[in-house]
């Protein structure tokens, strides 16, 4: 199958200009004017538009089962609009249970996402640690191609990884080759602050950044960065949201430590007041973790810093949190992405190739 983009403003890394495309086996096979095709090919009128690689989403959550509630986008839901968006690939997340064997997890997380539009990867998160977690990360690597495990320092009595499973984890990437990734908050912290909500009967939207202070994503970024350094691995700060953990990052990559961050699009946009609106739907629409703090990473990132920017979707439904809401106090620490009034976009694995979590497009 061959097409010609005709008339388009092509989009490069470090160019804007007027161009014809030439496509072949869907594989760009030539870029410029007057070009020689095949009569057959079909043409595509772009005048007026642009051309451009489609965008890759490094941090989805499709169909996430988490504390009670899953994700409101399915791996078909989330990267058909993804694709609406010219997002056209994703790295989801495979979250074993603390227990349950890594491969088994992620053939749970390869059925689940065969329905995808786009092309996905996955990273794998590392959430215990016993000899088959060992055994099982090599075969993901080597069989499977997967090339970054993920650490949630939060989520007590969930999720959470605590220091020998980091120390742990991470020399196991030393040794495949593999980029060790973090979620940094202290989930101990987290989980205290929370408590202290509760007896204080803050149990609404408004109460969530006070249960994640910047500080907590700060000592556990500087914690995960100094692990890493330990044990001679570049590391990938997930979020990254508050000035503290910026900070900590800059410090490391500024004395030569590979240390790489992720900001989310909404982070630079929104602040912590949008918690305390009146409007139960606005609040709940916007709660994740770590919550939207400061102003001040946008100014950093003004500047001139290397970031990637993605959209770490677990999306719920506004109704779903206010199902919560009704719950009572406990449900304080289940509060979930849900983006209000708007579709998932995300990263994977191929479905039409299998392909590793720095593929681009």
């Amino acid at each position: 199958m061959s097409i010609l983009i005709k008339g388009g403003t092509v989009v490069t890394a470090d160019n804007t200009f007027k161009s014809d495309v030439y496509c072949e086996g869907g594989k760009i096979v030539a870029v410029g004017e007057n070009l020689d095709v095949p009569s057959a090919a079909e043409v595509i009128d772009a005048h007026g538009q642009y051309v451009m690689p489609g965008g890759i989403d490094p941090h989805t959550h499709m169909q996430f089962p988490f504390m009670g509630t899953v994700a409101s986008d399915d791996f078909y839901t989330g990267t058909a609009a993804a694709l609406a968006g010219g997002t056209t690939s994703i790295i989801d997340f495979v979250i074993p249970q603390p227990g349950q064997r890594l491969m088994d997890a992620y053939h749970q997380w390869r059925e689940w996402a065969e329905k995808a539009a786009a092309d996905y990867t996955f990273h794998v998160a590392v959430t215990w640690w016993d000899d088959s977690v060992h055994e099982d990360m090599e075969t993901l690597v080597r069989e499977h191609g997967v090339n970054s495990f993920k650490h949630f320092m939060a989520y007590k009595n969930a999720i959470m990884a605590d220091d020998e499973t980091l120390v742990k984890s991470f020399r196991r990437c030393v040794e495949l080759g593999a980029m060790p990734t973090v979620h940094a908050e202290n989930g101990e912290l987290v989980y205290q602050l929370q408590q202290e909500m509760l007896s204080k009967g803050l149990t609404g939207p408004e109460a969530h950044p006070l249960s994640r202070p910047p500080f907590v994503e700060g000592e556990a970024a500087n914690r995960a960065i100094q692990v890493a350094q330990a044990m001679h691995t570049p590391i990938y700060i997930v979020h990254v949201s508050c000035k503290d953990s910026l900070d900590a990052i800059t410090r490391a990559r500024s004395a030569g430590q590979r240390v790489y961050g992720e900001v989310l699009a909404g982070h630079l946009a929104i602040d912590d007041s949008v918690y305390r609106s009146e409007d139960f739907d606005v609040a709940a629409g916007h709660v994740m973790s770590p919550p939207s703090v400061l102003r001040s990473i946008r100014t950093r990132c003004g500047m001139g810093y290397r970031v990637a920017i993605c959209t770490p979707q677990q999306p719920t439904t506004v109704a779903s949190a206010r199902t919560k809401r009704r719950l009572g106090a406990r449900t304080l620490p289940r509060f979930l992405t849900a983006l209000r009034g708007r579709r998932s976009s995300g990263h994977s694995l191929g479905r039409r190739r299998q392909q590793g979590a720095t593929d681009s497009e």
